[in-house]
């Protein structure tokens, strides 16, 4: 077996592992503060969520995991456990939990970080209840993304709530079966102006040390600010042994929550660079035991774009800039790092990431029964167009206008 054919197996092995979950929110009308878009096909309750969630699985083969919102995918006198075995008889299983902790009007001053004791401790139990949801429907991950912030000067004290932030998190932890993780998202700004009280990685690594050995740091690629440093971050919370995972999407302002990839594509390769360094220092691409552990996630609103082309052309998009990632040449690398030569040095990686590796996806999912391109056979089904017409009756207005 020639030198490229192996390598192409342990990318491929690697690729075999690498599990992609997608939200159920991508697949409903979702909007901005200034309007929502309706389309045809999108999902309108969360049985048909699932459903395309699981379209998408059965083109890619690896997204077999659905993330959740609490208050949006169980409605009132929904049963979790009916959930979790619709979610099995379409192929797919319920995800990382995600409590919601911004939407209901007590938490206008903040949630963990509400001065009146009677609102954190609502708000831990928001969070406790999500936690036994994960047990019945089999999650073991709980994520949780808080909107607390301040915005004038003044107005809070940032070290109390510190301190409210911590105490609660501490107590979440101690809640959830030894099974489950807690992923700790940051956010410099929005919807708060002037402080967020879990603003940047290590804020949320300090919380995540004071809350217990099974927190970890979730990094939301678009939750920076301009210039950030992201794959600097990645490296740092993985030698750490904080990195929990990964909401994926991508911006050109802030959080735009834009497809994967779509603006800065060598970004997106850098990132995948620091995990791919760090897998072959553990022992290779090819070696289960070698993997970092983390959860690799997508959490992006196509407002404009259909609904599941965008889901499946981002999980295309990551299968390919991890297998570029991949395929750098380490020893090159190393060997050019050795003799502080920064030009050898960068051009192995641009040359891993210029690389076409469009056509060994091809043959890697035609190898496994899949369809050589998922988008493609997506839009050739028919799907789209049978679920808009069923879905159409359960529409507030007509497609095309405003909701």
């Amino acid at each position: 077996m020639g030198a490229r054919r192996v390598d192409e197996e342990r990318v491929a092995q690697r690729l075999d592992r690498f599990r992609i979950e997608t939200p159920s929110w991508g697949y409903a009308d979702t909007g901005t503060r200034f309007g929502k878009f309706l389309q045809d096909a999108a999902a309108t309750n969360w049985r048909e969520r699932l459903d395309d969630a699981a379209q998408v699985h059965a083109l890619t083969g690896c997204c077999p995991t659905v993330a959740v919102h609490v208050l949006w995918d169980f409605p009132g006198g929904t049963e979790p456990r009916e959930v979790g075995e619709y979610a099995a008889a379409r192929g797919v299983r319920i995800g990382s939990i995600n409590p919601n902790l911004f939407q209901d009007a007590c938490y206008k001053w903040g949630s963990l970080t509400n001065r009146d004791p009677a609102i954190r401790r609502r708000a831990i139990q928001h969070v406790r209840d999500s936690i036994e949801i994960g047990r019945v429907v089999g999650s073991d991950v709980l994520s949780l993304w808080l909107a607390d912030g301040t915005n004038y000067p003044g107005q809070a004290h940032l070290r109390q709530r510190k301190r409210w932030l911590a105490e609660g998190l501490r107590e979440i932890h101690e809640a959830m079966p030894p099974s489950m993780r807690l992923l700790i998202e940051y956010k410099p700004f929005e919807p708060a102006f002037y402080h967020t009280d879990i603003a940047d990685w290590g804020m949320a690594a300090a919380l995540a040390r004071a809350a217990g050995p099974r927190a970890g740091v979730l990094v939301d690629t678009g939750h920076h600010l301009p210039g950030a440093n992201i794959e600097h971050i990645v490296a740092f919370l993985i030698d750490e042994q904080l990195l929990g995972g990964f909401h994926f999407n991508d911006r050109k302002y802030a959080d735009d929550d834009l497809t994967m990839g779509s603006i800065d594509p060598y970004q997106l390769f850098r990132i995948f660079f620091e995990i791919a360094a760090a897998e072959h220092e553990r022992g290779g691409a090819g070696s289960a035991a070698a993997d970092v552990p983390i959860e690799y996630m997508i959490d992006q609103s196509h407002n404009l774009k259909p609904k599941i082309q965008a889901m499946i052309q981002t999980v295309m998009t990551a299968q390919e800039y991890f297998a570029r990632a991949l395929r750098v040449d380490f020893e090159a690398l190393e060997a050019a790092r050795s003799a502080e030569d920064l030009v050898a040095s960068e051009r192995v990686l641009r040359d891993a990431f210029e690389r076409d590796v469009r056509p060994f996806l091809c043959e890697y999912r035609q190898r496994r029964g899949l369809p050589a391109d998922p988008l493609a056979a997506f839009r050739a089904s028919g799907y789209e167009q049978r679920v808009a017409a069923a879905r159409a009756a359960n529409k507030p207005r007509s497609a095309g206008q405003y909701a």
